[in-house]
């Protein structure tokens, strides 16, 4: 195994904005004033320690510029919200949008950090009223606050768990509406491998939500892919000494790759103005 130690800052290109929005997507900053297919997603589009994220793999097999809009630990909300970013999204030719966890959205039980979704901010009293004997204040990510839910009650869970798929459905729609339905949905389906009952990802996102999404899109793109640590893939990958343990739970190059060329066979046809 070899990786370089350097910061994940250090990436290819840095960070940069787009349209007034404060979100740090992948850079280089690009020329809006061509065509381009626009990636939105989290850190998987992002490539989080990663030189050559998919949607650089995409445009090069493409030749046909990709705007990668993924940022680090962003959530659905994060580019719902964001003017900025979905007017970048609706000037494109059309737009690749990763399905992400449906933990990470604000809604009539708790609110989350407006850019870096998977943060906990607030418990609203329709939650506190459902878990009176939770002290919220222990909290900082979704995902140990719903564990923690789960435990204390399955049946009471039910209900939170059904309203953020509910809440999550509302939000894709909004934002295919948007994008005006000229959307491909890329559904990333993986297994963290860690103790938490919510490892699976996209969390809380079944088959029969992405079925319903089907018939207002271009198309859908799904794959399984294994975290770094699970296919041992940290050749090149850029990170400091205590990246490590991180970048474990992160695509690593080689599932990049394979991304990017799935992406570019069923988006050729597009990139060609069929």
């Amino acid at each position: 195994m070899s990786y370089e130690l350097k910061s994940a800052a250090a990436l290819a290109g840095g960070t940069c904005c787009y349209a007034g929005s404060r979100l740090q997507v992948r850079g280089p900053k690009r020329d809006l004033n061509s065509p381009y297919i626009a990636f939105l997603g989290g850190s998987e589009v992002f490539g989080r320690f990663v030189e050559r994220p998919f949607a650089s793999v995409t445009e090069s097999l493409l030749q046909f510029p990709c705007l990668n809009l993924g940022g680090t630990n962003a959530g659905l909300d994060t580019f719902v919200t964001d003017d900025g970013l979905v007017g970048v999204a609706q000037e494109a030719e059309l737009a690749v949008v990763q399905l992400l966890g449906a933990q990470n959205i604000s809604n009539r039980f708790y609110r989350v950090h407006p850019r870096r979704n998977d943060r906990f901010l607030q418990a609203h009293p329709a939650l506190k009223e459902l878990y009176p004997e939770v002290d919220y204040t222990e909290f900082h990510f979704n995902k140990h606050l719903l564990t923690t839910l789960q435990a204390l009650s399955k049946e009471r869970f039910e209900e939170v768990k059904g309203h953020l798929q509910q809440t999550w459905m509302t939000r894709m729609l909004e934002l295919i509406s948007q994008l005006g339905g000229q959307v491909v949905l890329l559904w990333l389906d993986y297994d963290l491998d860690c103790r938490s009952s919510f490892s699976q990802e996209p969390v809380l996102v079944d088959r029969s939500m992405v079925i319903e999404l089907e018939g207002q899109v271009l198309g859908l793109l799904e794959l399984s892919v294994a975290t770094a640590g699970q296919a041992r893939d940290f050749e090149n990958m850029s990170m400091g000494e205590l990246d490590y343990p991180a970048a474990q739970h992160v695509l690593g190059p080689k599932e990049h790759k394979r991304i990017g060329c799935a992406l570019a066979e069923l988006l050729q046809e597009f990139a060609r103005g069929d």
